[in-house]
């Protein structure tokens, strides 16, 4: 299930997903250097809401069982072939992450996203949290990574600079309000929030209120 908002950012990324690898592989030089840290320290069972190409799945402990969805069934081939090289177990689901009608509640022990809401429409980003709480346990955490404007003058002129590309290769945008919808959450609570890189790459970690 699809929700209609969704149709057309799936078929952008049905198109995308032949090329993206390649596409993003100038920013993933920097990823790479973060997603060790970001995966390596989880256990129990994970949901990767957004699993794209699945470049996060050799970052995961062996013990670790994944269940990773996206709208995207191309970008779900794709994270196949990266999926049996994984040590760790790992289930694909093709699902959107504002509905996961496939996805258990009050399942998981995380739940890990690297930049899905900036990229998910923002009438839809309300919906995503409140699923991100329905399938987490009590006391289950979760990881975002996600993009935003800068303040500084200098880093926001080279950002509108790629804003277009950005937005139509990817259907990503800087000005997301992802933070907020998370504060509005009476299931979810932000534990800690802080900038990756210049303040552009916003890391947020929370919990599963008990």
């Amino acid at each position: 299930m699809v929700r209609e908002e969704n149709l057309s950012l799936r078929a952008k990324y049905n198109i995308t997903a032949m090329f993206y690898d390649l596409l993003d592989y100038p920013w993933e030089r920097i990823y790479r250097t973060w997603r060790p840290w970001l995966l390596g320290d989880l256990r129990g069972r994970v949901l990767e809401a957004g699993v794209g190409t699945g470049r996060n799945f050799q970052y995961y402990h062996e013990s670790v069982e994944v269940t990773g969805i996206d709208l995207s069934d191309v970008m779900l081939k794709k994270a196949a072939k990266k999926a049996r090289q994984a040590k760790c177990r790992i289930e694909l689901l093709h699902d959107d992450a504002s509905v996961m009608h496939l996805v258990d509640s009050n399942h998981y022990d995380w739940i890990i996203s690297t930049f899905l809401c900036c990229v998910m429409p923002d009438e839809l980003q309300s919906m995503a949290v409140e699923q991100f709480g329905r399938v987490l346990k009590p006391g289950g955490k979760f990881r975002l990574l996600e993009m935003m404007y800068s303040r500084n003058p200098k880093i926001r002129r080279r950002q509108e600079f790629f804003t277009a590309f950005v937005e139509t290769v990817y259907g990503a945008r800087f000005d997301r309000n992802t933070v907020q919808y998370l504060e509005q959450s009476d299931q979810l609570e932000i534990t800690s929030k802080r900038f990756l890189k210049d303040d552009v790459y916003l890391f947020i970690e929370g919990i599963k209120k008990a």
